[in-house]
């Protein structure tokens, strides 16, 4: 399904290169030497290439200032060859992680992180969406799951999953009209709220957290969380882990795997934002 987004995307880039229009370009910025981080990066930049976008990555210390970043953040929000960017997460401790994403332009937040996009995406007309809740829907769209009047229960609250694919779930019309329940870290009896679920989605990173008596028989489960657990049996000593114990399979009707599930969705979607990010700067000149 991520291939088919990727071919979508490359196509749209080609209309778009072939128009007259300069090539999109995606910047990430990277802070330090997270090997989680760096690993989704290098995903990104191979996916950029692959659709024909401009990539580049600017590398920044653990121990950068907060103002060094704030600045090059400005270079990146009036440099014409970049569509869109983000800042990659989690940023070191001594840096405000708002003050950095309310400093990118909404116009090239690609990532749907400043107050403007989640502000139009909590009032229903999203313009640029966070990449892993629009991977979610293309992923329950292509497999014909209708969440009209269907029970979501998402176990997690962040601002780049959980509150925006609540927000986008609410919506009236295809894709929408879901009944939302959201849990979180301080949740009473999980899985009284999980058994519900017509449709599971979890993103709390807490490896086997959801077991198959937490789930109902036939509902469809989506697990965002990844996180590296030890594996002695593995060469290289750790595997990825996602929220779901591997038992969910047996009541589940359908699931995605991790790693291989939604971690490609997220990528592909994103480079559908830079696209729109791309039209929307092109509107904004013509304006």
């Amino acid at each position: 399904m991520a291939a088919k987004v990727l071919e979508e995307v490359a196509q749209e880039v080609e209309e778009w290169v072939s128009s007259g229009n300069l090539r999109p370009g995606l910047a990430v910025v990277l802070v330090g030497a997270d090997p989680a981080s760096a690993t989704y990066v290098r995903g990104k930049e191979q996916a950029s290439t692959e659709v024909g976008i401009h990539s580049e990555t600017r590398k920044l210390p653990a121990d950068v200032t907060q103002s060094d970043l704030l600045d090059l953040i400005s270079e990146l929000n009036s440099d014409v060859r970049i569509t869109g960017f983000l800042v990659q997460l989690p940023l070191p401790d001594h840096i405000d992680e708002d003050t950095v994403l309310h400093a990118i332009d909404p116009n090239k937040d690609i990532d749907g992180v400043h107050p403007y996009n989640m502000g139009l995406l909590l009032g229903g007309t999203p313009r640029l969406a966070p990449a892993t809740p629009s991977g979610i829907l293309r992923l329950l769209a292509e497999e014909g799951v209708d969440t009209n009047g269907k029970h979501v229960v998402i176990c997690g609250r962040s601002n780049i999953v959980g509150r925006p694919l609540a927000a986008l779930l609410l919506r009236r019309g295809h894709g929408g009209d879901a009944t939302v329940t959201i849990c979180h870290s301080r949740t009473r009896d999980l899985g009284l709220f999980t058994r519900r679920a017509d449709i599971l989605v979890t993103a709390m990173g807490v490896p086997g957290l959801i077991t198959k008596d937490m789930v109902k028989h036939g509902a469809v489960v989506i697990d965002v969380g990844t996180v590296r657990v030890d594996d002695p049996s593995r060469e290289r000593g750790w595997r990825l882990a996602g929220d779901m114990a591997l038992d969910v399979r047996d009541v589940a009707s359908m699931r995605t795997p991790v790693p291989g599930g939604v971690g490609p969705m997220t990528i592909a979607m994103l480079l559908k934002n830079v696209m729109q990010a791309a039209r929307l700067d092109d509107e904004g000149a013509r304006k």
